[in-house]
């Protein structure tokens, strides 16, 4: 009995042992990490419950205790930019050494695929990889798989940019880096979670998504998709089927055969849900110490617009909540001129950029306007140095201080000026209109039918009108899924689409 109970005892205790917890740390502090300069910088991982792990970094020693959750935190003190590489030491049970790690400027960025368009596609890569050799710009990218619940870690590994690396970094969030970097002169570290063909309900977490009030409809829409694809897949089989019959007779004919591939349809899977997004790419990274957000997305939302203008302040609120950083720099891009198939009304994107445009009411946002960049034919236009370069000017300006036109124009006053509108604008010292494009100016009467128009630049205002319009009530600009964009600053940035009128988001007449 007693031989019994020494046995039982000891393999208690190798199981006690074997299943003992390593301490660890959170997904971002690996080797190669950049660290946020001149601000409190959380350190946080796991470990046993009741463990002690003490962490070092430079001069700073901290001692923390796990919970009886097993996670454990400190908090460094403000630390000074620097290119030097310093080491993280972590020690509990075990220990840790986290090498290379530099202090800097940290941006999340994120959205859906025009955020994740890597340089390898962008506009003259070749070049651009090969030119790419800047230790100071770090980038961490995740997968692109979302999650049913709140995750704490995810895959990910610091690279720096370099030909061997930057072709699959996000090209916005590198042209950004590349254009802040030299001239800040300290290191900018990147960070993106950003799968495509999602919506914005994905990036939300479930709180925010239960006080939002088209949360009935956004869940409404997930059991949806699920219940149809089957059907969507089984309609895609019997394609491909046909489609590769055809193929084989034509190559059997000896004939050309140009009809293209159909495209599989994606599984409703986590990255889809609500919420699925937020919780593999944006929780994980919660708290640490970042200087702002960058964001591109909306396509995936194009045809709810008025629900945009709701869901997206709601989760840039609630991002910075998670953050506890206070109102964190929040810049984004608005959709470019595109010509999206099967939307007959010509107009939808129009009123999906105003509902972007809304955001703008919070503190500490910007808006990168690239209704002048896009591409009518593909939604992903490969411009995206002009992107990270307009993303870049908002930072410089509003984060650092620099004294460069950084705002892309906005429609600021509408003023009746007898049978014209006379429309003023912020951030600028003038406006041009260039010859290469025509001016998509229009107006209404109280008929609310929009006319063709014409447009002159007096001083630093528009001034639009119409034969065909004698008492307008209603003055619209780039009011299209594709206008041409004939409206700039004198300083080469394009004015942000605008309209007068509250009217329904239907299409006009």
């Amino acid at each position: 009995m007693t031989r019994r109970l020494c046995l039982t005892l000891a393999l208690l205790t190798f199981v006690a042992t074997t299943v003992r917890a390593d301490v660890t740390l959170a997904p971002l502090f690996r080797d190669g990490a950049v660290l946020q300069r001149d601000k409190l910088v959380p350190v946080w991982g796991k470990g046993d419950p009741g463990e002690t792990v003490q962490v070092r970094f430079g001069a700073q020693s901290l001692t923390a205790t796990t919970g009886p959750d097993g996670r454990w935190s400190v908090t460094l003190a403000p630390l000074r930019a620097s290119a030097t590489p310093s080491e993280l030491s972590v020690v509990g049970r075990n220990s840790l050494r986290v090498s290379d790690i530099l202090v800097g400027e940290v941006w999340l960025c994120s959205g859906q695929s025009n955020m994740h368009f890597t340089v390898n596609g962008a506009r003259d890569s070749a070049t651009e990889i090969a030119a790419a050799r800047n230790p100071l710009i770090r980038y961490f990218g995740t997968a692109n798989v979302g999650a049913e619940t709140p995750q704490d870690t995810t895959e990910g590994a610091w690279k720096t940019a370099s030909p061997e690396n930057v072709g699959v970094f996000s090209a916005v969030a590198y042209f950004f880096a590349r254009d802040l970097q030299p001239r800040l002169g300290i290191p900018v570290g990147i960070v993106k979670g950003t799968p495509g063909g999602s919506a914005v309900e994905a990036w939300m977490n479930a709180a925010t998504l239960a006080a939002d009030p088209t949360a009935a409809a956004i869940e409404d829409r997930w059991k949806k998709t699920v219940a149809a694809y089957p059907k969507v897949k089984s309609n895609y089989e019997g394609a491909l089927a046909q489609w590769e019959r055809a193929a084989a007779a034509a190559k059997a004919a000896g004939e050309k055969f140009t009809s293209p591939r159909p495209k599989a349809p994606q599984p409703p899977g986590d990255r889809n849900r609500p919420s699925g997004l937020y919780n593999s790419n944006i929780h994980p990274f919660i708290p640490y110490a970042i200087r702002g957000f960058l964001w591109y997305q909306g396509e995936g939302n194009a045809s709810r617009p008025a629900d945009y203008r709701v869901s997206f302040p709601a989760m840039i609120r609630q991002w910075r909540n998670d953050f506890r950083q206070g109102d964190l720099p929040f810049f984004f891009v608005q959709l470019a001129n595109y010509e999206p198939a099967n939307e007959p009304t010509g107009r939808q994107w129009a009123y999906q950029r105003e509902a972007q445009t809304a955001a703008l009411a919070l503190p500490q946002t910007g808006m990168a306007v690239t209704i002048d960049i896009g591409d009518p034919k593909d939604i992903h236009p490969t411009n995206k140095q002009e992107v990270g370069r307009r993303l870049a000017l908002l930072a410089r300006t509003r984060v650092y201080g620099e004294k460069v036109p950084g705002e892309c124009p906005r429609a600021a006053a509408f003023e009746r000026d007898g049978a014209a509108f006379r429309v003023r604008f912020s951030s600028t010292d003038g406006l041009t209109l260039r010859k290469d494009a025509p001016v998509d100016v229009e107006l209404a009467g109280a008929d609310h039918v929009f006319h063709p128009a014409a447009a002159t630049i007096e001083g630093s205002a528009l001034v639009v009108s119409s034969p065909a319009v004698p008492d307008p009530v209603a003055v619209r600009y780039a009011w299209r899924n594709n206008p041409p964009a004939a409206l700039f600053s004198r300083d080469g940035l394009p004015v942000a689409p605008f309209r007068s009128d509250a009217w329904s988001a239907a299409p006009s007449p």
